[in-house]
């Protein structure tokens, strides 16, 4: 048969030649490929399978080791806190935020009082405490307050020294050029002349310019805390290290006193007989300005820090410690009234017989006193919200 049909048996044979060549490569690629398919399938994770059994295949794979292969995510923030609804908490982180402490107060020429604050300037009828006018400072860490001979305020601040309109309530003249800008006292002598005391020194201040006029950079106790004029028109300048007594004619020193118990003197004032008296961080000083001697130290106030001094026009002193408020016989230094009821026990400002009432500046709000009042009564709108 295959010789009967050689040559379409030929073609026929050549046929499956190539038909069988072609079979034969088929099979044999496949064989090449079954490895490699096994392993891809072997590589293919697969749920039955172990975690440690894919680690092993996949460093056989990727040439990696198994702890590379493990996810890793960047740490997250705890969630906050839910100790109190949201309302709660913004009102808390307010409070938090704010300071309300009165650090001077001061009456003008109308009769109304200027509150400065921690939180800025403003003007309140002393009779209805209805505030009239607020001020917008640059900087509203407010250290001391003055009126000038014409009635323009003055307001030292932690950043310098402003001049305000009291009728606009417009900041109309600035000094920042003062020995430092942290402004602590101030005081208008009798010539209408403003004195600024900083924690470096103090400066004399043209009321018109605004501009400084001399400066005493070298005063001795360094930092101005507290100033007052005696009968003669001379200013006291309370400091780190007693007081100094300045010529306010030329700014020379003309009187050192450095010999008081506990250095610092923080607070002043001139009783209606002439005497100093001097609030320091341990004591209370009487002092005779012309001779520099301690007449008296006031014995209920031995060992307490005072911090501020206002006599009172029935010829009684009130004095603000950092623990409460007293009023005190003048002439025997013996104690007639310590006031409850105030913002904080911590008193920083004081300003008597303004709309028949006491006012107490403190470490948390303003409040004031009338005569026959059991206690002091709180400003609510200088005074911390209470929950």
């Amino acid at each position: 048969m295959a010789i009967g049909i050689v040559s379409k048996g030929s073609v026929t044979v050549v046929l499956f030649c190539k038909r069988t060549s072609l079979f034969i490569s088929f099979i044999l690629l496949g064989l090449v490929a079954l490895p490699n398919i096994a392993t891809v399938a072997m590589a293919i994770p697969v749920t039955s399978q172990k975690s440690s059994r894919q680690s092993i295949l996949a460093q056989r794979l990727l040439n990696v080791e198994p702890s590379e292969l493990i996810p890793a995510y960047p740490p997250s923030p705890p969630p906050p806190r839910q100790d109190s609804l949201p309302d709660e908490r913004q009102l808390q982180e307010s409070l938090q935020e704010t300071d309300y402490r009165i650090s001077a107060l001061q009456e003008d020429y109308t009769g109304n009082l200027w509150v400065g604050s921690w939180r800025g300037l403003s003007r309140i009828d002393p009779n209805t405490g209805k505030i009239l006018a607020r001020v917008s400072l640059p900087n509203v860490t407010i250290g001391a307050l003055a009126q000038d001979k014409v009635g323009r305020l003055w307001v030292g601040t932690y950043e310098g020294l402003q001049r305000v309109d009291p009728r606009s309530s417009e900041i109309t003249a600035q000094n920042l050029f003062l020995p430092s800008k942290r402004v602590l006292s101030l005081l208008v002598d009798k010539r209408g002349y403003v004195w600024a005391g900083t924690d470096n020194g103090l400066a004399l201040i043209s009321p018109d310019q605004g501009l400084s006029m001399t400066t005493l950079k070298n005063l001795p106790g360094v930092s101005a805390n507290a100033m007052t004029l005696d009968a003669e028109g001379q200013l006291w300048a309370g400091t780190l290290d007693g007081l100094v007594r300045v010529n306010t004619a030329n700014a020379y020193i003309i009187k050192r006193i450095d010999n008081l118990p506990g250095t610092t003197v923080q607070a002043l004032a001139i009783s209606p007989q002439g005497l100093i008296w001097a609030g320091m961080p341990n004591n209370l000083l009487v002092i005779n300005p012309k001779t520099g001697m301690v007449l008296r130290s006031v014995t209920p106030l031995r060992g307490r820090n005072v911090t501020a001094i206002r006599f009172a026009k029935d010829g009684s002193v009130w004095v603000g410690t950092n623990n409460g408020l007293l009023r005190l016989n003048p002439y025997t230094g013996a104690m007639l009234d310590q006031v409850p009821g105030l913002p904080s026990s911590r008193v920083l400002s004081l300003a008597a017989d303004i709309g028949n009432k006491l006012w107490i500046g403190t470490s948390e709000g303003l409040a004031w006193l009338m005569p026959k009042m059991q206690g002091a009564k709180p400003h609510l709108a200088f005074t911390r919200a209470v929950k």
